[in-house]
């Protein structure tokens, strides 16, 4: 027994020397290629309906199931790297708290100021107008009224965390845009809409 114990030891050994060391000019065998080189999928990448579906019904058959949407809970990265989540719910006591939330983008460069312009037109002016003065197209056809003017007092006293909460969640008329421009644009954009708003005027002393 011990004898073809031995020898099927042997045999496999010499087998696996053979079959991994088969060409001085060839690298071995690799056991599992998958592991060894995975496969990267880009995520709107069109998949082969052969071998992925989208459809929850046939979780557990033969195809591999894949939503290409991200993990839950999971930050997106970029080049310039995604800020933190906001976490504020949206409801009263959120709204309220929002007011407490600071704008973490300390200062914006040109680029980007210019890039916020270039975003608050397109999500934005068409309703509160390219100056923010609430006369957008929208506003002016009259089909929807109560378009706020970012101009006045109201929205230069108004915190940026509290803007960048109805940015998020939407306000009366408004939808939420949280879906069309990342946390990041949205702070960019109340950057933008700050150099809109008049400057506050500097009390003078008149006895001099």
């Amino acid at each position: 027994m011990k004898k073809i114990a031995t020898l099927s030891v042997l045999v496999l050994t010499m087998s696996a020397a053979l079959v991994s060391c088969d060409s001085k000019r060839e690298p071995g065998k690799i056991y599992m290629p998958d592991m060894a080189y995975s496969r990267a999928y880009e995520t709107y990448a069109e998949r082969d309906s052969s071998v992925f579906t989208m459809n929850q019904s046939e979780v557990g058959g033969s195809k591999i199931y894949y939503d290409n949407k991200p993990v839950l809970g999971t930050i997106q990265y970029t080049k310039t790297g995604e800020l933190f989540p906001y976490t504020l719910p949206n409801d009263s006591n959120g709204y309220k708290m929002s007011a407490m939330v600071k704008n973490p983008l300390d200062s914006i460069s040109e680029a980007d100021l210019k890039e916020a312009g270039r975003l608050f037109n397109i999500n934005c002016a068409i309703c509160h107008g390219e100056k923010g003065a609430g006369n957008g197209p929208i506003s002016t056809s009259g089909k929807i009224g109560g378009i706020a003017n970012l101009t006045l007092d109201s929205y230069i006293k108004m915190a940026d965390g509290t803007m960048f909460h109805s940015i998020t969640y939407g306000k009366n008329n408004m939808g939420s845009y949280a879906s069309q421009i990342d946390r990041k644009q949205r702070w960019m954009i109340i950057k933008y809409i700050r150099t809109l708003q008049p400057k506050p005027s500097v009390a003078t002393d008149s006895t001099r």
